[in-house]
């Protein structure tokens, strides 16, 4: 269970997209890797470990390995957001009685499951200094707001099927219209600046409830954010854990893939390209010997996936239901929302036999449209071989998800045992 509770302090680390991401760097610089900027040259040297941020919300970092002699990687890609509530700029909604805060939803989320819950807030704040704009990262322990449900005596069709209308239901209230104290205020004096310093924010709200450990034998884990940051966090944990001197190993979180990932930080944009392009060129290999090292590169989409509901097995094919604790998913769909095919997916399920891990299949029911993910728009800049595979978990986009805590520790191994190997792509043989 150890990588299942270091999963959950991981997750409880992360209060908003901002948070995550400095908590993934952090860790990269406590193993010594050398923090570079997109904004100053590269000058990269084999044997040694780097990372980059985009953004504050997505990071990439690599390690080169010291005996590599082609160029090629290997990649673990996730996602680091989440669906959420997002405030517009922290505008207050005021009247005589109540104190409430203008917001809209990001990505596609359950609305109920945020309703008559303790809400807080986080994200990054800028502050003008002498210096400039200074982009601060915000979080409060204290339980700020609450979204509160309708009682059913004033809406009796609330067991019904009711549909939360985003603009009108789904307002978080602060506190009473008397008061004195604003939420740009409080921020300010959480941040110990002036409030006039206070010039722009990023904030969201966050659900307050601590992730755990849940059942007899504590064999789930709840916790807001678990899709998609476990697969974060066990992405990160293998590649920190693993050394490959013949390859390139490379570890990749984007943002906005719950808003689509066509942002400057999200899967489908420069950012992937951009990188694998600058570590090719400041160790000095031609175009030429970038495209063949890309042939022979693979990657991983790692984004979790449905377990078979218990109460709801119906919308699930029979063929292909997984389950909470069974092993690491592999996932397929004909009109390639996920990546995987019969090359990729035989590669990956092969790698984790040879290493003790089980693997299981999804695939939705071929008449219900699942989500889709982040391997295909990331691989149509590149041209690396994919696999989509994840973790079973249920209440997918509820503010408080569950998953399975001995799945952690199968995801780990997966993504060590990939690390730790070279595929090469010869005449349409995959070897490793």
């Amino acid at each position: 269970m150890n990588h299942a509770k270091e999963c959950l302090d991981f997750i409880n680390q992360a209060p908003s997209v901002f948070h995550g991401v400095e908590e993934m760097k952090k860790r990269c610089l406590e193993k010594g890797f050398v923090l570079l900027s997109e904004g100053e040259k590269w000058h990269l040297e084999k044997g040694k470990s780097y990372v980059v941020v985009r953004n504050m919300s997505s990071i990439i970092a690599f390690h080169i390995g010291q005996d590599m002699q082609d160029i090629a990687y290997n990649i673990c890609a996730s996602h680091s957001d989440s669906p959420v509530y997002k405030l517009k700029n922290m505008a207050e909604i005021k009247d005589n009685h109540y104190l409430r805060l203008a917001s809209e939803g990001y990505g596609g989320m359950i609305n109920s499951s945020w309703l008559d819950r303790p809400l807080s807030i986080a994200g990054r704040v800028c502050v003008k200094t002498e210096k400039g704009m200074e982009m601060r990262l915000f979080d409060t322990d204290k339980n700020l707001c609450i979204i509160p449900n309708m009682p059913i005596h004033m809406c009796r069709d609330i067991n019904n099927g009711f549909k939360y209308q985003m603009h009108v239901d789904m307002v978080p209230l602060l506190g009473e219209g008397k008061s004195e104290m604003n939420l740009k205020g409080f921020v300010a004096k959480e941040l110990h600046v002036q409030e006039e310093d206070i010039i722009g924010s990023d904030l969201y709200l966050v659900n307050h409830t601590p992730a755990s450990f849940i059942g007899l034998n504590d064999e789930f884990v709840g916790s807001g954010k678990i899709d998609n940051l476990m697969s974060a966090y066990a992405t990160l944990t293998a590649f920190l854990e693993t050394e490959n001197e013949q390859r390139i190993n490379l570890f990749a979180c984007f943002d906005n893939e719950e808003v689509g990932s066509l942002t400057r930080q999200g899967a489908d944009s420069t950012l992937l390209e951009d990188v694998l392009m600058r570590i090719g060129e400041s160790l000095g290999y031609t175009m030429e010997e970038m495209r063949v090292g890309a042939h022979h590169s693979m990657m991983l989409s790692v984004d979790n996936a449905h377990a078979a509901h218990p109460n709801h097995p119906e919308v699930y094919d029979p063929t292909f239901r997984c389950y909470m604790n069974e092993g690491v998913v592999i996932k397929g769909n004909a009109n390639q929302r996920y990546t995987s095919d019969g090359i990729t997916a035989a590669f990956f399920e092969q790698l984790c036999r040879r290493n003790d891990i089980p693997v299981q299949y999804y695939f939705n029911r071929s008449d219900m449209p699942g989500g889709s993910t982040l391997g295909n728009l990331a691989m149509a800049h590149v041209n690396i071989k994919s696999v989509d595979i994840g973790l079973a978990q249920l209440a997918m986009h509820s503010s408080y998800e569950l998953a399975g805590s001995r799945d952690v520790e199968y995801m780990v191994k997966a993504c060590e045992a990939f690390y730790a190997s070279c595929c090469v792509d010869k005449d349409n043989t995959l070897e490793f």
